[in-house]
């Protein structure tokens, strides 16, 4: 399906590896040009040289942490008029409720939440004056049903959803459109992290502990990044222009929900 994007030009955050390189390659591959971020400038710098080398497309790099107001002001600098945003940044740690205090939740809402809104802030009216943007967040499954021990995650990431539910429907006949993608499991360096926590504390194996999670999903495994990137190019694609404030669930059926 041609997604009729190329030409255009997409900031993804996060991108270096995981979810959010696997939503650069995707953009990529529909002929988009990119504004690729990350903290860490080797990873970011080959996974960019290689998509420039698959995909042919221009890719422009900054190395900064996006949840901050510096790292946001570099990312901006380069990205100004871009057409497509998506946002990312890793989960906060795993917990109980009484182990987090006010600093604890400031840091999640600052990854999770206001940064995500600050781009958008940002970017936002150059999408509404040309009369065409996309924004994806990628938030996670656990705004629909949350995760006990992701407690800093589940607050931040439902705010983040909270905002987006009222600015899309606001932006909207700008032909501005704004939804969220939600992931389930998928084979990143978070799931191996928690998995192997998983590991430690049950004292099993990581093949065993990483079989237990996928006996928990109905798809019976993790999913990739290259499907997860295939979605998010959807989404950003002039075939969504209809799809507005969504929220997207892609976890290989492990929510047992009806809607």
């Amino acid at each position: 399906m041609d997604l009729g994007i190329t030409g255009k030009k997409a900031l993804v955050c996060a991108s270096s590896k995981g979810l959010g390189l696997g939503c650069a390659e995707a953009l990529a591959e529909a002929g988009v040009d990119l504004v690729m971020n990350a903290r860490g400038s080797d990873a970011l710098e080959a996974s960019a040289a290689d998509i420039r080398a698959r995909f042919g497309v221009s890719v422009q790099t900054v190395s900064a942490d996006v949840t901050t107001t510096d790292g946001q002001a570099k990312v901006l600098d380069v990205a100004q008029g871009v057409d497509i945003l998506v946002t990312n940044a890793g989960g906060p740690p795993p917990g109980m409720w009484s182990d987090w205090d006010r600093d604890d939740f400031i840091k999640a809402l600052d990854a999770n939440m206001l940064a995500p809104i600050a781009l958008m802030k940002a970017l936002l009216p150059g999408m509404m004056a040309k009369g065409w943007g996309r924004v994806v967040n990628i938030t996670s499954g656990s705004v629909k049903a949350p995760i006990p021990i992701l407690g800093l995650s589940n607050s931040a990431r439902a705010g983040l959803t909270g905002y987006v539910a009222g600015t899309s429907r606001q932006v909207a006949e700008h032909g501005v459109n704004i939804n969220n993608l939600l992931p389930g499991i998928h084979a990143t360096d978070r799931a191996a992290s928690l998995d192997a926590a998983v590991s430690k504390a049950q004292d099993i194996s990581l093949e065993e502990a990483k079989a237990n999670r996928e006996g928990g999903i109905p798809a019976r495994r993790y999913g990739t990044r290259q499907e997860f990137g295939a979605t998010c190019a959807f989404m950003c694609s002039q075939h969504a222009g209809f799809m507005v404030g969504q929220n997207i669930l892609l976890d290989g059926g492990a929510m047992n929900a009806t809607l």
